[in-house]
């Protein structure tokens, strides 16, 4: 029953911007599933799930894993803020952002969960990405530098 309880919260919080613990339990009371707030308290705590803000401004139920299309969206604006170059050396990509400004963009890249992206590590001013292979690097190269250019 936990599991199949689960699996529906999972899958109510993809499908709609849940803000509180009793919306989501109106939601599983109409799918059969009597719980109580304590219950679903549980689930999230177990599920790891975290408040993200929406567009509208309002915070909703997510399981931190965005789209990378949703991610990539939001993290255009601050890569055309910050990046002053994006170069490629075998599997290594740097990028060089203006003072102060790497952390957030690091950030903004892990969060679009990027396949060929093995790891990144930001300094103040520079992000040392590595990627999976020399094409890896290429590619992402040139994707975050058709973003930026957009």
């Amino acid at each position: 029953m936990k599991k199949r309880r689960q699996a529906k919260i999972i899958e109510i919080i993809s499908a709609n911007e849940i803000e509180t613990q009793e919306e989501l339990q109106a939601l599983l009371i109409e799918y059969g599933f009597e719980v109580t707030q304590a219950t679903i308290s549980r689930d999230i705590k177990e599920l790891r799930l975290v408040k993200e803000l929406s567009a509208k401004g309002k915070y909703y139920y997510s399981t931190g894993k965005r789209s990378n299309e949703n991610a990539q969206r939001r993290a255009g604006g601050i890569f055309n803020e910050s990046i002053i170059s994006i170069e490629y050396a075998m599997n290594i990509v740097v990028i060089k952002c203006f003072a102060g400004m790497a952390n957030a963009v690091c950030a903004a890249m892990d969060s679009m969960n990027i396949e060929e992206v093995l790891g990144s590590i930001a300094g103040d001013d520079t992000i040392f990405i590595l990627c999976v292979n020399e094409d890896a690097a290429m590619n992402f190269t040139y994707k975050l530098r058709k973003m930026i250019n957009a």
